[in-house]
C-alpha cells in the first residue's frame, strides 16, 4: 500500500501510543505506522514495562528521529499515561496530537481516515459503532457489552457521540487547550469518555469515521471488570451531575431564582 500525506493545512502530527507489556506488538505497530504516514511523528509512553518494551522502544528510537520514548515510573492508569503524552505533545508545538494503542487493533492504514476528516473537526473519532464500522474477533458478548455501554454514556451524557469510549482519535491542539487538561479527573479508561464529554460541552466540532477494529492476536487485554466496574461508576457520576446542572440552567433561564450549590 502506498503511504499517505498529511492534509494540507494540518500542520505536524504527532501519534501518542501508551505501553505496558507490549513488547510482542510495538514495533510492528510503529513499523506500520510510520510506513503507511511518513510525516507523522511517534510518541511511545511506556509505565515501566516489566517485559522489556520500554527498552524495546529505545532502540526504535534510535533508529528512527522520528520517534521517541516518555518513561514513566510505575503503571499509573492508561489516561494518566495519555495526560503526560499530550503535555508533551503540545510543549514540543504540535498542531495534531492524537491516540492509538499498542497492540494492533488500531490499524495505523486507516489513519489517514481520521486526519482527512479533522480538516473540517475538532476531535475525529475511529468509530466502532457508526455504520461501515466494524469488530474483528470480538465475542458476542463484549461487543453487546461495548454497545451497552456506549448507549448507556451517550444517554446520560447527553452527547450523540456513538463510540465515547473509542481510543483511536485525533486532535487539534486548540482542542486540548480548550478542554483545560488540568481538569481532566479520570485516570483509567473511561478518560477516553470523559475527553469526548468535554469537547462536546466546549461546543467543538467532533466527527466520528467509521474504522475496522481488530482484536489483538498477541498479549493480553488489559481489560478487567474492574475497569468497566469504574468507568460506568464514574459515568454515571458525570451524567447525574450534567443533567442537574441543565435543570439549573433552565431555571435560570426561565428568571426563577436557583439557590448556590453551597446554600443550604
Amino acid at each position: 500500500m502506498a503511504p499517505h500525506g498529511v492534509p494540507d493545512g494540518l500542520g505536524r502530527v504527532l501519534m501518542v501510543i501508551p505501553t505496558y507489556n507490549e513488547a510482542l506488538n510495538l514495533a510492528l505497530v510503529v513499523e506500520r505506522l510510520r510506513t503507511s504516514l511518513p510525516q507523522v511523528d511517534v510518541l511511545v509512553v511506556d509505565d515501566s514495562s516489566p517485559d522489556g518494551t520500554g527498552s524495546l522502544a529505545d532502540e526504535i528510537a534510535d533508529a528512527d528521529p522520528q520517534v521517541s520514548v516518555l518513561h514513566r515510573s510505575s503503571k499509573q492508569g492508561l489516561g494518566a499515561a495519555y495526560l503526560h503524552g499530550f503535555r508533551e505533545a503540545l510543549e514540543r508545538g504540535y498542531d495534531v496530537i492524537g491516540e492509538m494503542d499498542a497492540d494492533g487493533s488500531h490499524q495505523p492504514e486507516q489513519l489517514h481516515l481520521l486526519l482527512d476528516a479533522l480538516v473540517e473537526a475538532d476531535l475525529v473519532i475511529g468509530s466502532r459503532w457508526v455504520r461501515g464500522g466494524s469488530i474483528v474477533n470480538w465475542p458476542l458478548r463484549r461487543q453487546l457489552l461495548s454497545r451497552g455501554g456506549n448507549f448507556y454514556t451517550r444517554t446520560l451524557l447527553g452527547i450523540s457521540v456513538r463510540d465515547a469510549t473509542a481510543g483511536y482519535r485525533v486532535f487539534r491542539r486548540t482542542t486540548l487547550e480548550r478542554i483545560r487538561l488540568d481538569e481532566v479527573v479520570a485516570l483509567g479508561y473511561v478518560f477516553q469518555a470523559e475527553l469526548a464529554y468535554r469537547t462536546v460541552r466546549e461546543g467543538l466540532r467532533v466527527v466520528e469515521v467509521p474504522i475496522e477494529f481488530v482484536e489483538r492476536e498477541r498479549g493480553d487485554s488489559k481489560m478487567s471488570t474492574e475497569v468497566a466496574t469504574e468507568s460506568l461508576k464514574r459515568i454515571t457520576r458525570w451524567g447525574l451531575s450534567e443533567r442537574r446542572r441543565r435543570v439549573l440552567a433552565a431555571l435560570r433561564r426561565n428568571g426563577r431564582r436557583v439557590p448556590d450549590v453551597h446554600e443550604s
